[in-house]
């Protein structure tokens, strides 16, 4: 795993963060709640292929089929 990738969580997250507090700010709570939401998406995601990587490694590894 390389730090490219927490820099990439983390950078997607303060943007979710600053996004959402603009629109909470502007009465728009609805659409704060949407974005947080698909922040959260996006970072699942990248966080389910990483682990799915991992069970590819580890199943080369043991020779598993």
């Amino acid at each position: 795993m390389s730090v490219e990738v927490i820099f990439k969580i983390a950078a997607i997250g303060i943007l979710i963060t600053v996004i959402t507090q603009v629109l909470k700010k502007s009465d728009r709570d609805d659409i704060a709640t949407l974005v947080s939401l698909v922040g959260l998406i996006i970072v699942l995601t990248l966080v389910i292929n990483m682990v799915s990587e991992l069970f590819d490694t580890i199943k080369n590894i043991f020779y598993l089929y």
